[in-house]
C-alpha cells in the first residue's frame, strides 16, 4: 500500500462481506488487521482481489493476552501437502484452520496423533492423541479422543479449506505432537467396522506434520527468509525448495 486510495481499495474489498466484523488499515505500518470468522485464505483472496499482495503475519485475539499459536506443515510420500494453524483464542476454545491440497474430492479424516515423529513418514506418529483412554468419536461428542477433529472436505480440485473451533483440545497439550490427514472419511465412531471405535476407519495416512509453536498476533517481525536471504515478498511465489527456489516462479493470474 502506498497511498490513501490503496487504503480505500483494501477497506472496500472487505466491506459488507459476511463473516468480517471489522477492518483496521495502517498505511504507515503496511498492515491490515481483520476481525473475522473466515479462513485466512479467504481473507487473503479478498485482499489480493485489489491487485495487491498479502502475507499472513499472525493470528490471535486482540482483546486477550496471547494464549499460544502453532502450525503444522503437512506432507508425505504422495502429492498431499498442507498448512494447518492452531490458535488458543480463549481458555476454552482452540481455533484450527488450514488448507490441504492434493486430496481426492470428498471427506477426509483429520486427527492429532500421539507422537511428533515423522522418521517413518506418518507411520511413526503413533495412534490418535487420547490421554483419557476414550473411544473414538466425533469432534462434538463429549466422549472422544482429544485428537479427533472429524473430517475436512476437499473440493473438485482436491483442496480442503477449513476452519473449526474445538472446546476440548488445548494447544499446550498438542505442541510437539503430529497432525495427520487420512485417505477416507472418518465415520466418527458410528460405523459398524471393527476400526470404527479405534480410528473411525478413515484409511491410509496420506500426509502429516509436527505441530510446532509459531507466532501469534503481532508477534511475527520476520522480513526475510534466513535460509537464503529472500524477502517474504520474494518468497511469496517461489517453491519452498528445488530448482525454482533461486529464481522467480510464474506468479498466479
Amino acid at each position: 500500500m502506498s497511498c490513501e486510495s490503496c487504503v480505500d481499495a483494501v477497506q472496500k474489498s472487505l466491506q459488507d462481506v459476511a463473516g468480517v466484523q471489522g477492518v483496521e488499515v495502517d498505511l504507515m505500518a503496511q498492515s491490515v488487521l481483520v476481525k473475522t470468522t473466515l479462513p485466512s485464505t479467504q481473507v487473503q483472496a479478498l485482499l489480493e482481489s485489489t491487485g495487491r499482495q498479502a502475507i499472513l503475519k499472525g493470528m490471535g485475539n486482540s482483546l486477550l493476552r496471547n494464549l499460544g499459536a502453532a502450525v503444522a506443515m503437512m506432507g508425505g510420500t504422495g502429492p498431499v501437502q498442507g498448512v494447518v494453524r492452531f490458535l488458543q483464542v480463549s481458555p476454552d476454545c482452540c481455533l484450527i484452520e488450514g488448507t490441504i491440497d492434493g486430496l481426492e474430492p470428498g471427506p477426509h479424516g483429520l486427527h492429532v496423533h500421539q507422537y511428533g515423529d515423522v522418521t517413518q513418514n506418518c507411520a511413526s506418529c503413533g495412534e490418535h492423541f487420547n490421554p483419557t483412554g476414550a473411544s473414538h468419536g466425533g469432534p462434538r461428542d463429549p466422549q472422544r479422543h482429544l485428537g479427533d477433529l472429524g473430517n475436512v472436505y476437499a473440493d473438485a480440485q482436491g483442496r480442503a479449506v477449513f476452519r473449526m473451533e474445538d472446546e476440548q483440545l488445548k494447544l499446550w497439550d498438542v505442541i510437539g505432537r503430529s497432525l495427520v490427514v487420512d485417505a477416507g472419511e472418518d465415520d466418527l465412531g458410528r460405523g459398524g467396522h471393527p476400526l470404527s471405535k479405534i480410528s473411525g476407519n478413515s484409511g491410509e495416512r496420506l500426509a502429516c506434520g509436527i505441530i510446532a509453536r509459531s507466532a501469534g498476533l503481532f508477534q511475527n517481525p520476520k522480513q526475510i527468509c534466513t535460509c537464503d536471504g529472500l524477502t517474504m515478498w520474494e518468497e511469496r511465489h517461489r517453491p519452498a525448495a528445488g530448482e525454482g527456489r533461486k529464481k522467480p516462479a510464474q506468479p498466479p493470474a
